[in-house]
């Protein structure tokens, strides 16, 4: 079980990874942005940081959780995960 689990996790910090670079573009078009336009996508990415950090929470007692008590953390965690996911996605869609 604790394969699965560990496959579990590293899918997630994958995606984190990913959406962590995504953030980190985000961050670098903001920058290149009128006044008014970077404030926004700043209040975009601190609520970025913040359900990313929501996920890493969630996360840590799924990567220490032993034998089947993970799947009963999983829930939660795929929650944040797709919380993260649409943020970002609509995050990228406004700021083409």
């Amino acid at each position: 079980m604790g394969e699965k689990r560990d496959a579990y996790v590293q899918k997630l910090k994958d995606q984190i990874d990913q959406w962590n670079s995504d953030i980190d573009n985000l961050q670098e078009k903001a920058g290149k942005m009128g006044a008014d336009a970077k404030a926004e996508m700043q209040k975009h990415v601190e609520e970025l940081k913040a359900k990313r950090k929501d996920l890493e929470e969630k996360l840590k007692p799924v990567q220490k959780a032993s034998g089947e008590a993970w799947e009963d953390l999983k829930g939660g965690t795929n929650q944040a995960l797709k919380a993260l996911g649409d943020a970002v996605t609509a995050a990228k869609s406004r700021f083409k």
